[in-house]
């Protein structure tokens, strides 16, 4: 099923204050990343309730609405590349990517390959074969993971995905910084993270998350919800906002940026 703009459902998005809506050329412009990239940029999206619960019933998707999936599928047609946690990818069924003609004309027209490809991070490379990401991606998915864990992944995956070690000092563990220098290497700097909490974490407490775009929802949910990111010591890392978007549903599109 295509995720695309073209046929998402069509609500109209303004930004705060505003009496005008904002059309899918705007919204391109809002969410375009910088130009002229040197490096990875790193933007993560994600939606939180009222309460700051990331999941309803253990996932996001019952959080979201209309507004929400029409962001998610401009954002992810902007990007190069789209970072999960390989934990995410199996609670949320992850599949590949998919984009409308209309959506691959554009990302043709900005140099970029028709489908984004999804780039599962995983220290243990212990992934099941039977992922709808593995087996239902047009274009091959790459696997993010330690060196002690690479050559055994590549043996068990074989031609269903692209393992890549991405080890610094320690081969037991995921080095983000050489993760996206692996990633800028296949030249796909426009990254976007969506999850989950422990892979949003491990970015903050980096110092490697560039941008932060977060789906306010006006939904109030208790229970044991978990946060949009979680783990690692806690840091203050300062952001600028670039912008807020609103719908007549009461939902909140907010992006900022690193100071």
């Amino acid at each position: 099923m295509d995720q695309g703009p073209d046929t998402a459902d069509a609500t109209q998005l303004s930004l705060l204050g505003g009496a005008v809506a904002v059309d899918d050329d705007q919204l391109y412009r809002l969410y375009a990343y910088p130009a002229d990239l040197i490096r990875c940029v790193v933007r993560a999206n994600a939606i939180a309730s009222l309460d700051g619960g990331a999941t309803t019933g253990g996932t996001s998707g019952g959080l979201g609405a209309a507004g929400d999936r029409r962001l998610f599928a401009v954002q992810r047609e902007l990007a190069d590349v789209i970072v999960v946690g390989a934990g995410t990818a199996r609670a949320e069924n992850y599949g590949g990517a998919r984009m409308s003609i209309a959506q691959r004309q554009r990302r043709q027209a900005r140099g970029q390959g028709e489908i984004p490809p999804l780039a599962l991070v995983t220290r243990s490379g212990l992934l099941e074969h039977d992922l709808p990401v593995l087996t239902g991606s047009e274009v091959r998915p790459l696997v993010l993971t330690a060196a002690a864990a690479a050559d055994d992944a590549r043996s068990r995956l074989r031609s269903t995905a692209e393992v890549i070690d991405c080890s610094a000092a320690d081969p037991g563990q995921v080095d983000l910084a050489v993760l996206l220098d692996r990633l800028a290497d296949r030249g796909l700097p426009r990254v976007l993270c969506e999850g989950g909490p422990s892979l949003l974490g491990a970015f903050i407490a980096a110092g490697l998350l560039d941008e932060m775009c977060l789906t306010s929802a006006p939904i109030l949910v208790g229970g044991s919800a978990v946060r949009i990111a979680a783990g690692g010591p806690d840091v203050a890392t300062r952001m600028r906002r670039a912008h807020v978007l609103t719908d007549d549903d009461g939902y909140l599109y907010s992006r900022y940026v690193r100071v």
